[in-house]
């Protein structure tokens, strides 16, 4: 199927999305910040899609789409944010980052690997 990188400072939600995503025939790599996540994506060239959580240390979810967004090697890449934020400033951030679905923890495995998959074959994973 596809790569995805999971960015979130929980340990317990990036095991949990690993096995969601790995159960439905995914890949997965892991980055426990933002400043984590962007390296992630310059050592692996071929991730599908980014799953990412808002408040983490060292660099946030939102500076952390910026920085995508800046990059043409990967600012075609669609993110989902996955957060417990709610705000309609942070959401129109996000979009304006390039982030196109937004998700609030806790969330329904079914729905968002429901949701993931919808989206790689929209854009032609």
């Amino acid at each position: 199927m596809a790569k995805i990188l999971v960015v979130d400072d929980s340990e317990i939600i990036r095991f949990q999305l690993n096995t969601d995503l790995v159960k439905e025939g995914h890949e997965v790599v892991e980055a426990y910040d933002g400043l984590h996540g962007l390296q992630m994506l310059q050592e692996n060239n071929d991730i599908k899609l980014i799953v990412c959580d808002v408040n983490m240390p060292e660099m946030d979810g939102i500076t952390m789409c910026e920085n995508v967004s800046k990059d043409e090697a990967l600012n075609k890449i669609p993110i989902v944010m996955l957060t417990t934020q709610n705000s309609p400033e942070l959401k129109a951030k996000g979009k304006s980052f390039g982030v196109i679905a937004w998700v609030t923890k806790p969330y329904k495995a079914a729905t968002l690997i429901g949701g993931i998959n919808k989206i790689l074959s929209k854009f032609g994973s």
